[in-house]
């Protein structure tokens, strides 16, 4: 079978988020023998003339720095024998972005996120979740580490990346049920284990706030759908675990990551844009702005064309 990845792109700004996700990616570019591609883009507006002078001397003087920057990446993935490329564009982020992945055919695009929230997100947006909406393939994205309350000595390293707890989000549609075959097999590879997590958002409570039995008839049919799913990783090697949550989406999985805390979330996400994305809003997005830990969104799986499926493409009863 074809491996699950071959090929990354980790796109970086050379800020604390963005050396945070080229880690993520290194540790990938190891552990699947894959070819590691950086890409840093030269924000340029539509209306800008590159031709001013000041403009070219601008944009020359960057070139310059991400070269600097990119001989200091070669050396760390050359201390570990990763093949390693690099390059610049010209352009708005994002769409740059999507076309060097497509131009290469990678396998996964690694990217960091500042984690703005409110007013900083309306006003700024977020190139991480335009990524994802774009891409035609699985997007890692990477916040930069919380700082720590004691200072790092000098040559001390951040904490290492270890991906050893995998939390797949599962709404049984069938791009979450491709991002669970996704992450079965990720896990298996890297000899992780998987827990299954369902939110329920209850239509109704009962006036004294405690759920009703339709509810607790729903809490007993999803258990099982649940169980279903777990025993198919169970059956293929992949240690896995389970657990049902009511409430918001966003709400329960943040508040699941801070009582059991993940080095990963992996869920689907139906790539929404334009006017359906306005009105129904992504969880995906909202789980990059808000969980502690990388978010791994899967919305065309790369699997080729003889691969044979784990887990059920549909529904699972």
């Amino acid at each position: 079978m074809t491996p699950l990845i071959t090929r990354i792109l980790v796109a970086t700004d050379f800020s604390s988020s963005a050396s945070r996700a080229l880690e993520y990616a290194l540790v990938l570019a190891r552990s699947w023998a894959a070819e590691l591609h950086v890409l840093h883009v030269l924000e340029w507006y539509p209306g800008m003339d590159p031709d001013h002078p000041v403009n070219r001397m601008y944009l020359s003087e960057r070139r310059k720095e991400a070269d600097q920057q990119f001989i200091g990446i070669k050396e760390q993935a050359g201390a570990t024998n990763i093949s390693f490329h690099a390059q610049t564009a010209v352009g708005v982020p994002s769409e740059q972005i999507e076309q060097v992945a497509t131009a290469l055919s990678v396998d996964i695009i690694v990217a960091g996120t500042h984690g703005r929230t409110g007013l900083a997100h309306v006003l700024l947006g977020s190139t991480a979740e335009r990524i994802v909406r774009m891409a035609s393939c699985p997007v890692l994205v990477v916040r930069a580490q919380p700082k720590e309350t004691k200072p790092v000595a000098p040559g001390q390293a951040e904490t290492a990346v270890t991906i050893r707890r995998v939390l797949a989000l599962i709404d049984f549609s069938a791009c979450s049920l491709d991002a669970l075959e996704y992450a079965t097999h990720f896990a298996k590879h890297a000899g992780a284990s998987v827990t299954l997590m369902h939110s329920v958002e209850p239509v109704a409570y009962n006036l004294d706030f405690t759920l009703g039995d339709a509810s607790r008839r729903d809490k007993v049919y999803w258990e099982g759908r649940l169980d279903v799913l777990h025993a198919i990783l169970a059956s293929n090697g992949v240690t896995a675990g389970s657990v049902l949550r009511t409430g918001r989406p966003i709400e329960s999985v943040v508040s699941f990551l801070m009582e059991e805390p993940h080095d990963i979330v992996m869920m689907g996400t139906h790539g929404r844009r334009g006017i359906a994305h306005v009105l129904t809003g992504s969880v995906a997005e909202a789980t990059l702005r808000f969980a502690p830990c990388p978010v791994l969104t899967v919305r065309k799986p790369p699997f080729g064309p003889h691969h044979q499926r784990l887990v059920p493409a549909g529904y699972t009863e």
